[in-house]
């Protein structure tokens, strides 16, 4: 079904589904409650502009479901990684570089000061909080009684303190990143372990020794692998169905593919996501983003530069989600010289309602760059109101 926006009139969303490969007619389970996931960053360092990328997408995406179904019709759920080997990893280097306090206290002492960052630094480009941000530590009870089910089900086993899913046991694994079982293990670099029965087989729990975090489970102190975070969290949050999943394109495998087998063999009578959504990577002035060709920045790296939020924001909105997309220094010039003429277009306007026009293109798998040529049709013919409301539904020319 399509929804209706506050002023009465029909909106029809459509949206490329990875799952099927098509675009399709978005109809929500509940009109009344749309929902949504996205994988959020492993907090232990400041978000490169990689990072950005997705939070802008489905912060787009959240704005548009707000607007067409009501603001309280809309759960928006991105979590926070905060148990991860990276994490550990940092912690550990600052006590050995001489920092008071335990592992434990480090860990969360850095975990709190990159979530602090992250949300510093994502509001700079105008990105509304999701209405829920679970902490992958908070919800370690509820991985825990989904592996336990899994392991019931078969679809899993322990062995040498860790609990591993078994893939085979799920006819559909591969079909959301389209891999065969040779691609997959060829790509996934799989780690071949004593304790695997099949070299594709992941972890769900790996054991913790005394200078790591961890928690008692049935299968001995040990945290949980990556995976089962997001599935365990989307339930607790959405249940075993919801709308859209997103993320970006490098989580399609393995993350995703492994949230799709546990998940749908947790809870088989569910079909988890319905429409699931993957932006495209990041380059930097045509080449792939590293350290070693000295193109890589972290957002702060940008706004302590003075580019504004709103120009980075501005930027990555004229590029498609499904296409890889370029940061260039001149496309950020041409960005600031738009803003800031229509910033003195609309200074002191009351906004009106956002154009059909921008709507439409938004509403068509959040064509974004349509969207902006929009923006400028209604810049150049003066309609200051229009241009501030439309502009404001992507999240630029709010007043700050």
């Amino acid at each position: 079904m399509s929804g209706f926006t506050g002023f009465g009139t029909m909106v029809t969303i459509r949206l490329h589904n990875g799952k099927t490969r098509a675009k399709e007619v978005f109809a929500p389970i509940d009109p009344q409650n749309v929902r949504v996931y996205v994988c959020g960053p492993t907090v232990y360092d400041r978000a490169h502009l990689g990072n950005a990328r997705p939070v802008v997408v489905f912060d787009t995406l959240f704005r548009l479901l707000r607007h067409v179904y009501g603001a309280g019709h809309v759960t928006y759920v991105r979590n926070f990684t905060d148990v991860d080997d990276k994490i550990n990893a940092t912690a550990l280097a600052r006590k050995e570089a001489g920092a008071a306090g335990t592992l434990e206290e480090l860990i969360a002492e850095r975990t709190e000061e990159t979530i602090r960052w992250y949300h510093e630094d994502m509001d700079a480009l105008g990105a509304l909080r999701p209405t829920h941000e679970p902490r992958a530590t908070a919800y370690v009870g509820q991985m825990i009684a989904m592996i336990a089910g899994l392991i019931e089900g078969g679809h899993a086993y322990a062995k040498e303190g860790h609990v591993l899913f078994r893939v085979r046991s799920f006819a559909e694994y591969g079909r959301l990143s389209g891999r065969s079982g040779d691609d997959m293990i060829a790509g996934a670099r799989v780690e071949v372990a004593p304790f695997k029965e099949d070299p594709m087989d992941f972890v769900l729990w790996k054991p913790s020794d005394a200078s790591l975090p961890g928690w008692e489970s049935p299968w001995g102190r040990g945290r949980p692998g990556w995976h089962i975070e997001c599935s365990a969290m989307s339930l607790a949050l959405l249940g075993a169905s919801f709308d859209i999943h997103g993320g970006g394109i490098d989580l399609q495998f393995p993350h995703h593919e492994n949230e799709v087998a546990q998940s749908c063999c947790a809870h088989p009578e569910a079909e988890f996501a319905r429409v699931w959504m993957h932006n495209e990577m990041l380059q930097v002035e045509g080449k792939k983003m590293s350290k070693s060709l000295g193109n890589f920045f972290t957002v702060r790296d940008l706004l302590e530069k003075g580019v504004p939020g709103e120009v980075i924001r501005f930027v990555f909105l004229g590029t498609h989600y499904g296409r890889p997309m370029d940061w260039t220094a001149e496309k950020a010039a041409q960005a600031e010289a738009t803003l800031r003429k229509w910033r003195g277009m609309v200074a002191g306007v009351a906004p009106s309602v956002p154009s059909g026009a921008v709507v439409a293109a938004l509403a068509d798998d959040l064509n974004t760059a349509g969207a902006i040529a929009e923006l400028h049709a209604l810049a150049a013919s003066g309609n200051a109101a229009g241009l501030k409301a439309s502009a404001g539904l992507m999240g630029l020319l709010e007043d700050h």
